[in-house]
C-alpha cells in the first residue's frame, strides 16, 4: 500500500502512459455537459488539456481528449484516473515531509471516495457539478507537490489548477485555494459551461472544491436541526412523532434527509428519480423502506402517521407526482397527508442534471438535455411550474413549505411559477428561506456547522473526540441562556445519536452546531488530547461554508439580511483572508456553491490540531474570528440575536471592539424627512 500511495506522489505517469481504460460502468458518471463551443474554443480546450504533458505524447493524447470533449463535454482525462482505491488512508501512510500536507492529501482522497463522491471519476463530489479538480492531470501534480511541500512553502490553486509551490512563512497556509473567480460581468451560467469546458475555471460547490466535503452527515446534521426547528416554529412543538415531512433528492447532500427525518423522530418521504442513489441510501441503511408504487407510498403514510412512528420511505419517482398525488387524497378524503415540505433537488444546476422533469424518466432527460438543451429548458420550466402549484395548494390547506436554499425558488420564479410575494423585496418569495424563517437567527447567535476529521482512520479517535466535545457542550450548556442552552441541547442529542445510526461515510468526521465558545473550547481540548495521546493521530477542524460568515449568498445564508446589502461579498472574502492570517493550515474562496454560479461568494478553511502548543495558539486565534466576522455584520445589518451575541462577545473578549448600530427609535423622523424633500 504505501508503495502505491508513493507512486501516487511521484508527478504524473508518463513513462509509460498508463492505459487507457476509458469510463469505469461499475461507477455513477456525470450528465453529458453542453458548452456549445465554436471550432476554435474546442482547438483552445485541446491545446489548454496538451500543456499539462510533454509534445512527445500529444499525439497519443490528443485524439482521446478530443473524443472526451465531444463524448462528455469535458476533458476529464480518464486515463489517468488512478487504480489505487480512492479513500481517506490514515494520515502516517502518507509519504510526506509535512503532516500537513498529508491531512490534506488525506481530506482529498475522501472527497474522492466512491463512497462518499457523486460522480468519482468525474472529480464530482456532490451537487450534480461540485468539482474537487477540473481533470486527473491536476490530482497528479497536487499530489506530487503536497508530497515534496516544506513547512515554508505553499500549494496555490487556481480554480483546480496547481498554480505551483511558492515560498512562504511556516505561519503562513500550506495552500490557498480559489475556484471561479470570474470578473462579476461574466460569471453567467452559460460562460460558466464554455469556461469549464476550456479547463480553465471549476465550480467547487462549497465543500468539494476545499477539500473538507464530509460524506452526507454534515447535511443530516443540518437537516436535523432545521426540521426541529421547523416543527417548533411552524407547528409549535418539539415532538414530530407522526408528523410528515415530503422533499426530494437522495443523491450528494441531498440523501441525508432520510437519516435526519428519523433522527428528528418524524416521517420522512423523499422522491427520487434516480434508482442508483435512491438503491445506495437504501443499501447503507440511510432508508428503511423503499417503493415505486405511488398507492403504496401514500397507504405507508397514512400507516405511520397513525402508528406515529419515526420512517425514512423512499418514492423512487418524481417529486411533482408526489405532491400532486397529495393534492389528490386532499380533495378525496379532505385529509392532509403532508405537515412540512420542501425541496432538496440540486436546483443551481437545474438544466444539466440537477432537476429531472416530470414529463420525462432519467434517460430521456439525460438525452433530451444534450440533444436540444431549449427543449429540455422549457420542459423543465413547464415542471417546476405543476410542481409549484400543487404545493400551493396544500399549503393553503395548512402545510408548511421552506425553500432549501437550493435555488427552488429562484428557478420557480424564473420559470414563471407563482411564488412571488406581495410587496416582498428582491430576497423574498411566497415561502420564506430555511435561512430567514429557521436557520438564521441560529447564526445570529454564531452557531454554524462546526467539523473535525481523525486523520488516524481509527473509529476509537472518533469516539474519543465525540466524548470530548459532549463534555464541552456540557459544561458550556451550564452557563448560558435559555434560547442558548436549547441549541446545545439540540447538538448534544445529535453526537449521542450520530454513533448509533453509523453517520461515518469515508474519513472519521463528525459535525455539530455550535458558538463561538463551544467550536475554540472543542478545538483546544481536542488538541491536548492529540498531545496525550489518547487521540492517536492529528484531528483536522473545518466547517461547511454555510456557516455564521463564511457565504454571502441573497436567496440562501443571507436571505434574512434586511439592509439592502444581501448582495454584498465582503463578509466571505474577509472572512478567508482572515483565516489565512490568523492560522488556517488552508483556506478556499468560491464563486457558487448552494444556490449557484454567479449566486454566491462563499469561503472555508481546514486547521490541523497535531497537539502542538502552535496549533492551540491558531485554533483559539482563528476560530474567534472565523465566527465574530458574521456576528458582527449580522449585527450591523440590523438582527437582534446578532447584536447581543456581539456585545456579550466584547465583554469575554477585551480586544474585540465592533462598530455597534444606533437603533432608530422614532421612525417618523425619517418618514418626516422624506415627505419635506420628496
Amino acid at each position: 500500500m504505501m508503495a502505491s500511495l508513493k507512486e501516487l506522489c511521484g508527478g504524473l505517469p508518463l513513462s509509460p502512459l498508463p492505459a487507457n481504460r476509458g469510463r469505469d460502468p461499475s461507477v455513477p458518471h456525470a450528465p453529458v455537459r453542453t458548452p456549445n463551443l465554436t471550432p476554435e474554443e474546442k482547438r483552445l480546450a485541446l491545446q489548454n488539456a496538451l500543456r499539462y504533458f510533454p509534445p512527445a505524447l500529444h499525439g497519443t493524447l490528443a485524439p482521446e481528449f478530443a473524443q472526451e470533449l465531444r463524448e462528455y463535454g469535458h476533458i476529464y482525462m480518464y486515463r489517468f484516473c488512478p487504480t489505487l482505491r480512492m479513500r481517506a488512508y490514515p494520515i502516517n501512510q502518507y509519504p510526506c515531509e509535512t503532516r500537513h500536507a498529508a491531512a490534506i492529501m488525506h481530506m482529498i482522497m475522501n472527497n474522492l471516495d466512491p463512497d462518499v463522491a457523486q460522480f468519482p471519476q468525474e472529480l464530482v463530489t456532490y451537487g450534480g457539478n461540485g468539482q474537487v479538480f477540473s481533470n486527473w492531470a491536476q490530482f497528479w501534480l497536487v499530489f506530487h507537490y503536497l508530497s515534496t511541500m516544506s513547512e515554508e512553502q505553499t500549494l496555490v490553486m487556481y480554480s483546480g489548477h496547481p498554480l505551483g509551490l511558492f515560498p512562504s512563512l511556516p505561519s503562513s497556509p500550506r495552500c490557498v485555494i480559489t475556484n471561479g473567480m470570474v470578473i462579476p460581468n461574466y460569471s453567467s451560467r452559460e460562460n460558466y459551461e464554455r469556461m469549464f469546458a476550456l479547463g480553465i475555471t471549476m465550480y467547487g460547490q462549497m465543500t468539494a472544491g476545499s477539500y473538507c466535503y464530509i460524506g452526507p452527515q454534515g447535511i443530516v446534521h443540518g437537516t436535523m436541526l432545521t426540521v426541529l426547528n421547523a416543527g417548533r416554529r411552524y407547528l409549535g412543538t418539539s415532538d414530530l412523532r407522526g408528523c410528515v415531512f415530503v422533499t426530494s433528492g437522495l443523491g450528494g447532500m441531498s440523501g441525508a434527509q432520510a437519516k435526519a427525518a428519523v433522527i428528528a423522530g418524524c416521517v420522512g418521504v423523499i422522491a427520487e428519480v434516480d434508482e442508483v442513489p435512491l438503491q445506495k441510501r437504501y443499501e447503507q441503511g440511510w432508508l428503511m423502506e423503499v417503493t415505486k408504487d405511488l398507492d403504496n407510498c401514500i397507504q405507508r403514510i397514512r400507516e405511520a402517521r397513525r402508528a406515529k412512528m419515526a420512517l425514512s420511505l423512499g418514492y423512487h419517482g418524481n417529486v411533482v407526482d408526489l405532491w400532486e398525488r397529495l393534492w389528490q387524497e386532499y380533495e378525496r378524503t379532505g385529509e392532509l397527508l403532508v405537515d412540512l415540505g420542501s425541496d432538496q433537488t440540486s436546483l443551481h444546476n437545474p438544466f444539466s442534471g440537477g432537476y429531472y422533469p416530470v414529463q420525462l424518466n432519467v434517460s430521456q432527460a439525460n438525452q433530451l438535455m444534450h440533444t436540444d438543451p431549449l427543449r429540455f429548458r422549457t420542459i423543465v420550466h413547464e415542471s417546476l411550474r405543476r410542481q409549484v402549484a400543487a404545493i400551493n395548494k396544500l399549503s393553503e390547506e395548512g402545510m408548511f413549505f421552506w425553500d432549501y436554499g437550493n435555488a427552488f425558488l429562484l428557478e420557480a420564479k424564473r420559470a414563471g411559477a407563482e411564488v412571488e410575494k406581495s410587496g416582498g423585496g428582491a430576497t423574498e418569495f411566497k415561502y420564506p428561506s430555511y435561512v430567514q424563517h429557521i436557520m438564521g437567527d441560529i447564526f445570529s447567535l454564531g452557531f454554524g456547522p462546526f467539523r473535525w476529521v481523525c486523520t488516524s482512520g481509527n473509529p476509537a479517535d472518533l469516539v474519543q473526540t465525540d466524548d470530548i466535545a459532549t463534555a464541552v457542550l456540557e459544561e458550556i450548556s451550564a452557563t448560558v441562556n435559555e434560547r442558548v442552552r436549547q441549541q446545545y441541547s439540540d447538538n448534544i442529542h445529535w453526537i449521542r445519536e450520530a454513533a448509533k445510526h453509523n453517520m461515518v461515510v469515508g474519513s472519521q468526521a463528525r459535525i455539530l452546531y455550535s458558538d463561538q465558545r463551544g467550536r475554540v473550547s472543542i478545538a483546544l481540548a481536542i488538541n491536548k488530547a492529540v498531545a496525550d495521546g489518547r487521540v492517536t493521530s492529528p484531528v483536522v477542524i473545518s466547517r461547511d461554508h454555510h456557516d455564521v460568515s463564511g457565504t454571502d449568498s441573497p436567496f440562501r445564508e443571507t436571505s434574512n439580511i434586511y439592509d439592502g446589502s444581501a448582495f454584498c461579498a465582503d463578509m466571505a472574502v474577509q472572512n478567508i483572508i482572515g483565516d489565512a492570517f490568523r492560522g488556517a493550515t488552508w483556506v478556499a474562496l468560491h464563486n457558487g456553491g448552494g444556490v449557484g454560479w454567479g449566486e454566491v461568494m462563499n469561503g472555508g478553511f481546514g486547521l490541523v490540531l497535531d497537539g502542538s502548543e502552535e496549533a492551540g495558539k491558531r485554533a483559539r486565534m482563528m476560530l474567534n474570528w472565523d465566527v465574530s466576522n458574521g456576528v458582527a455584520r449580522r449585527c450591523w445589518s440590523g438582527n437582534a440575536n446578532a447584536y447581543e451575541t456581539i456585545q456579550l462577545t466584547m465583554q469575554n473578549q477585551r480586544e474585540l471592539r465592533v462598530t455597534m448600530p444606533y437603533r432608530i427609535q422614532d421612525n417618523h423622523v425619517v418618514d418626516q424627512a422624506l415627505r419635506k424633500y420628496n
